[in-house]
């Protein structure tokens, strides 16, 4: 199975289990390994036959402006699940990470795999 890449897409959006951080939007950093068979795409040149990434990111987007989550993990759980139903990915890996959430590291985040990567 081929992969399509989105490495380092920013989102804001609610995030955090405080209530101070209930008031504000917060930067997410997103990686993402998306499952699928490049072939058709790379036989015709044609976009409509892969993953579309320009409309993946702006459904993350989208899905962040919208999402008022405590946790990192219930966001990734959540968009995971709207990637695959939005755009029929079979797999994916999500790397979401949350900077300055702890001084002393530069991030802290998580990373999911759902369906064959």
């Amino acid at each position: 199975m081929d992969r399509v890449l989105i490495e380092g897409l920013t989102v804001e959006t609610v995030i955090g289990v405080y209530d101070w951080e209930r008031t504000i939007r917060q930067r997410l950093e997103l990686d993402l390994e998306l499952a699928t068979d490049i072939r058709p795409a790379a036989a015709d040149d044609d976009l409509t036959h892969t993953l579309d990434y320009a409309a993946i990111c702006e459904a993350i987007a989208g899905f962040a402006a919208a999402s008022r989550f405590g946790l990192v993990e219930t966001f990734a759980e959540r968009l995971a699940a709207h990637l695959r139903e939005a755009f029929g990915i079979s797999g994916l890996r999500l790397t979401v990470r949350k900077p300055g959430a702890v001084a002393a590291a530069r991030a802290v985040g998580v990373s999911i795999e759902r369906g064959a990567i």
